[in-house]
């Protein structure tokens, strides 16, 4: 009786998983059916689908798979990937999607350190964005037109095609696409001088739920708001954004000093986080503390200070003797270029890279990684930093990155935008950790050293709430399951991100534009609850 029980169990859970199989696979043929046969479409799409079944699909897949942790035979895979080519392939699969309920993930550049933007627990689909890559500039305006799929390194390389004196503040990393970087918010070298990259962007285009394409005057000034730092992908798909460019010197200097514990690391860094947001705005010092070996083979802090000051060697030597003796500044450590080039400098090309080389779309080194992030309001003491260096070396792995605030960072009212980090903040810190070898268990592992460290730092960082920048994505502190609990469960990220005032403006505007929650993923921004609607 028992055996012919089991037995009945059995075939129901086959028939009832064979049926949830079918009627996905129903719901895929479905939903390509519609993109193909599509009124919206101005161009063929077929030629753009991928499936599983295509033998290039996991090409397509890993090409824009930035964090080889998101790359293994675990991870959740797409049912579909769209290769979009013009808005109308855009514009067909929101709508499309939206009539079959498939949830639909938009990559641009693929750097979500959480791999949002290509994995998903539920049946979804891709639309991939880095065919929308064409970059206008206008030095006679000083602007520029940039789609979503383009780099930061082509947008770069297309400046300087035309000027030598003019740039963008945003990242460094040549590859990142310029879709998620700049609607969360997007910083580089330059933040102290120009602010974040959304502080510097005056228009957009952006394909709402509905399937319509609109701009900053279309979509008013709430909607605009809530992407240029609150995350395009809530609210819908961006197709590009018109920015201002800013003015740099012909010629910049950048240098690179590197200490280690024998040679006072800790008084350098205590002083380090009593200036770094008071020097010059055009003077940029990060620290990055890792642990190396010392000359006997211990295990040992280093700290390093990759630099870039908008101007000549001398002005820089005479500021830092100024302010900032105690890190020991030599002209032998400075090289002067142009902007260009700096930013070949900073990502460490090989000296005499041409500035072509940002036009590469294949990144240097492909790892496994995570990444964290908090904020220093106070500076830590140097018992704070003896403990917090006992610590690193304990763990080894993790690596602490902060990057100065101050300067025009701090002139910009935290509800100017989204991005809500401004006066008050000494610096921001990325913990980072990466490893080259595959496996859940490793990664579970290296994973968990990162959370012990940022546990660890609880009492030198910003508290109530504990601050977080969007960018450096961290669903560690709190997802959502787009239910019934949405609001509730975004707050508890949201308030973080972008502090509560900006949160709950976003969530209004998501209530507004997307009021179903098309546009959805694991820490998107929430719409009301039904009955505060």
């Amino acid at each position: 009786m028992f055996i012919t029980t089991m037995s009945r169990f059995a075939l129901i859970f086959v028939f009832l998983f064979t049926h949830s199989l079918a009627t996905s696979d129903n719901a895929h043929e479905n939903f390509i059916r519609c993109l193909i046969n599509s009124t919206e479409l101005t161009s063929p799409i077929a030629g753009e689908i991928y499936t599983p079944a295509n033998s290039t699909f996991p090409a397509v897949l890993q090409a824009y798979i930035r964090n080889l942790r998101f790359n293994e035979s675990t991870t959740p895979k797409p049912a579909i990937i769209v290769t979009a080519l013009d808005l109308s392939h855009v514009q067909a699969s929101i709508k499309c999607a939206k009539q079959h309920k498939l949830l639909m993930k938009t990559r641009s550049g693929g750097h979500d350190y959480e791999g949002l933007s290509y994995v998903a627990e539920q049946p979804f689909f891709i639309l991939d964005m880095f065919n929308f890559r064409s970059i206008n500039v206008s030095i006679e305006e000083e602007t520029a037109w940039v789609q979503a799929g383009a780099t930061l390194g082509e947008l770069y390389y297309r400046i300087s095609e035309k000027s030598n004196i003019h740039g963008f503040p945003a990242g460094v990393c040549p590859t990142v696409g310029v879709g998620g970087h700049f609607s969360g918010g997007g910083y580089g070298n330059m933040m102290r001088k120009y602010g974040l990259s959304v502080d510097n962007i005056i228009d957009a285009e952006l394909v709402d739920v509905n399937g319509k394409l609109l701009n900053r005057e279309s979509m008013g000034e709430d909607l605009f708001w809530a992407i240029t730092g609150g995350g395009g992908v809530s609210f819908g798909v961006v197709i590009s954004y018109k920015i201002n460019l800013v003015r740099v010197p012909a010629s910049v200097t950048v240098f690179q000093v590197r200490r280690i514990s024998e040679q006072n690391v800790t008084d350098v860094a205590h002083r380090w986080l009593q200036v770094a947001n008071k020097l010059d705005n055009d003077l940029f010092i990060r620290m990055v503390f890792d642990v190396v070996n010392n000359t006997n083979g211990e295990k040992t802090i280093r700290a390093s200070f990759p630099s870039l000051y908008l101007g000549n060697t001398t002005s820089l030597i005479n500021i830092m003797d100024q302010s900032f003796p105690e890190l020991g500044l030599q002209r032998s450590d400075c090289q002067e270029m142009n902007w260009t080039q700096s930013i070949l400098w900073y990502y460490s090309f090989p000296p005499g890279s041409p500035d072509s080389t940002l036009l590469s779309r294949i990144p240097r080194s492909l790892t496994h990684l995570k990444r964290k992030s908090d904020y220093v309001k106070n500076p830590i003491s140097k018992q704070g930093l003896g403990l917090i260096f006992a610590k690193m070396i304990e763990l080894q792995l993790p690596v602490l990155t902060f990057n100065p605030y101050g300067g025009r960072m701090a002139e910009i009212s935290e509800f100017a935008k989204p991005f809500p980090h401004r006066a008050g903040n000494i610096a921001k810190i990325q913990y980072a950790a990466d490893w080259n070898q595959d496996g859940v268990a490793l990664a579970n592992r290296n994973v968990d050293l990162t959370r012990v460290l940022h546990a660890f730092m609880t009492p030198f960082v910003s508290k109530f709430p504990r601050e977080a920048f969007l960018n450096y994505r961290d669903l560690d502190i709190g997802v959502t399951d787009n239910g019934k609990n949405s609001f509730l469960e975004g707050m508890v990220y949201g308030v973080k991100y972008f502090k509560e005032t900006n949160f709950r403006r976003l969530v209004k505007v998501k209530t507004m534009v997307d009021p179903d929650n098309f546009f959805r993923n694991e820490q998107s921004i929430p719409t009301l609850p039904s009955w505060r609607k």
